[in-house]
């Protein structure tokens, strides 16, 4: 570790969490303690937060209240067997029922929040509390750690819409805390890439971090190019699903081994590969996390299931029975690392294309999808579909606050990012067919 790494992780990040009063090294500290426990304490864990977690929805959030009613669930008499049988969470229950899933007294103005279009095409917003916020990113360090990514050491990121800092306080936090140099998977192209690369050298970054397919992307490009003076200490993939040959590529590339992990804005963090790279350890300290078969009944290990998962923090707005609408395969095996957390084998729903530019430049449908539906208003879904070298085709389906300035904005977006030689069709749908995930897919390149 450098000297500015070690300096801004002993010293600049310890100060920052002492100015925020924050719980993140803390809770740091404490799971990189509870990872080595037998499954079985962490399983206890695990069930007390469930139970108080569950308790306090159940008497604070009037949607708990309705939905325990109707099912004749009591909180205060948990049991799993009873848990099971209640419905799942969807994002349509969010998006209609937001004022009721918030705790109450707590009101959106005060909290946290996390809007997101994610791989799945539908725009969502959830609110959270500080300590959450806290606690799932002390998840992230954790796992982080497994990567060989210490906080304080600088990074590479690639990433849509990387932000920028402007005032003194956020370029001072940019370089003594963040200390993060960007790749926008907006704008992949040779000049981009090569910029990238000389930055790079300058920066001497130790972590790459990114997207999994925009990994890929530059990693083939350094393999072409012929460009073998990257490595970093450790790679971290994440947002997309990392496609194995894909992974060969990147490894080669880097000289380095790729630590996979997945989660989202949702709750945070799910599961992460370890050292071993031999499947993906669950969040059970924070997450109660089920596989469910269409019947909803839990799949067996080795079966893919629908991923549910209930948050065990986040008391602003309880998320319980959670569909995520991505599917995974739990694991009976367990990891010759030694910690407890069970395994996840992989996760089977998460497929992102990018679109293509005339000039051969590439765009990330995530990136794309996600800057459009958090910036318009009006837009519920999006799908991207591109058949043609100078087209594409934008299915639509409407919020009631869809206007005519909303196509305009839509528009000048694309316009924007593809040039203005390309053709745009917007067609308006009821609905968006899914995938056998129960997922959307963003988009789709044919070309």
């Amino acid at each position: 570790m450098s000297l500015t790494s070690w300096f801004s992780q002993h010293v600049v990040h310890p100060l920052w969490d002492i100015k925020d009063r924050s719980v993140r090294l803390r809770t740091l500290r404490a799971l990189r303690r509870s990872q080595w426990q037998p499954l079985e304490l962490m399983q206890q864990l695990q069930w007390q937060r469930l139970r108080a977690a569950v308790q306090h929805a159940g008497t604070q959030c009037p949607h708990y209240q309705q939905i325990f009613a109707a099912h004749g669930f009591d909180p205060h008499k948990f049991e799993l067997a009873e848990f099971r049988r209640l419905p799942v969470l969807t994002k349509a229950d969010i998006r209609n029922r937001t004022p009721e899933l918030l705790a109450r007294g707590l009101s959106t103005a005060t909290l946290g929040h996390h809007k997101t279009g994610g791989s799945t095409g539908v725009a969502l917003t959830t609110y959270f509390d500080l300590h959450w916020q806290q606690v799932r990113t002390a998840d992230a360090m954790r796992a982080n750690e497994w990567a060989s990514w210490f906080h304080g050491m600088k990074a590479a990121a690639i990433w849509g819409n990387p932000p920028e800092a402007h005032t003194l306080k956020e370029k001072i936090r940019s370089f003594f805390h963040d200390r993060l140099i960007y790749l926008d998977t907006m704008n992949l192209n040779e000049a981009s890439l090569r910029d990238f690369v000389t930055r790079w050298r300058a920066a001497q970054p130790e972590i790459l971090f990114g997207h999994s397919h925009s990994l890929y992307m530059l990693a083939k490009f350094l393999v072409e190019a012929g460009i073998d003076d990257l490595r970093p200490r450790g790679i971290v993939s994440t947002s997309m699903m990392l496609i194995h040959a894909e992974r060969l590529v990147i490894e080669r590339a880097f000289g380095c081994k790729v630590t996979d992990r997945y989660g989202c804005e949702e709750v945070g963090l799910i599961a992460s590969e370890c050292e071993r790279h031999d499947g993906f350890h669950l969040n059970i300290e924070h997450l109660f996390i089920e596989f469910l078969r269409p019947d909803g009944t839990p799949a067996e290990p080795g079966e893919e299931g629908a991923i549910v998962v209930t948050d065990l923090f986040n008391r602003a707005m309880p998320l319980i029975r959670y569909r995520i609408e991505d599917v995974g395969v739990p694991s009976a095996r367990r990891c010759a690392c030694g910690r407890g957390m069970p395994l996840m084998e992989r996760v089977a729903g998460r497929v992102a294309d990018y679109l293509k530019k005339p000039d051969g430049s590439m765009v990330a449908g995530v990136s794309l999808v996600e800057r459009t539906l958090t910036a318009i208003a009006g837009i519920e879904q999006m799908q991207i579909v591109q058949d043609q070298p100078r087209a594409l085709e934008l299915n639509l389906v409407r919020a009631p606050d869809y206007s005519p300035a909303s196509e305009h904005a839509l528009l000048a977006e694309f316009r924007r990012v593809f040039g203005p030689d390309f053709e745009f069709r917007v067609s308006y749908l009821e609905r968006i067919p899914q995938e056998r995930s129960g997922k959307y897919r963003f988009s789709i390149c044919r070309v």
